[in-house]
């Protein structure tokens, strides 16, 4: 996939401030520090588009990308860093619950997880969130050139079984540095933005 016209549109906290829903969103979810903005500028072959940050916790709106005039990625801010105060998780917490409930224009959720670890149980009910908004959504599992090949196998499996996934195609094998799978998240992208995805 070629993309030549990328730019970062907002950072918003509620719907007031969302663009115009005229073109369909395709949004990032995943812990703090997973690594949503590097699969950003990997998909679109920049290299510092997407704001990566080595401090977790530092996105705390919905950053919006217009990716020609085609859809928006929304990358929105990462869950479970222990040292944000209860306050502003719940703030957090209430932000993510009006956009992934009320936005209209939302086509898929992809809930990125780290291919190295177990899901955490932040990742559990994020993925249990989709399901109840009925968010048609997809598992990225990043840093897999992190991983021998021959682990692989067991590393999905646990996915696919902590998630509770009805296949372990729903996974999708992920290297910002390598750009494995990034062909396949696009077919994944181009589908859903075609009305094909199942």
């Amino acid at each position: 996939m070629h993309i030549q016209n990328v730019e970062f549109l907002v950072s918003a906290v509620s719907p007031a401030q969302y663009p115009e829903p005229l073109i369909p969103e395709i949004a990032l979810a995943g812990r703090s520090n997973v690594g949503k903005s590097s699969f950003i500028n990997a998909m679109i072959n920049r290299k510092k588009l997407a704001r990566t940050s080595s401090k977790p916790g530092k996105t705390q709106q919905l950053n919006y990308y217009q990716v020609e005039d085609w859809f928006y990625f929304v990358d929105v801010p990462g869950y479970g860093y222990a040292k944000v105060s209860k306050k502003e998780k719940g703030k957090w917490a209430n932000m993510l619950q009006t956009y992934f409930s009320e936005r209209e224009n939302l086509e898929l959720a992809l809930l990125i997880v780290d291919f190295r670890h177990k899901p955490t149980k932040d990742d559990i009910a994020m993925k249990d969130f989709f399901v109840h908004y009925n968010i048609p959504y997809f598992v990225i599992a990043t840093k897999t050139d992190k991983v021998k090949k021959s682990q692989w196998s067991k590393h999905m499996s646990e996915i696919y079984r902590t998630l509770n996934l009805e296949t372990v195609d729903q996974i999708l094998p992920f290297s910002a540095e390598t750009k494995e799978g990034r062909e396949e998240a696009w077919e994944i992208i181009t589908d859903v933005l075609q009305g094909a995805f199942d």
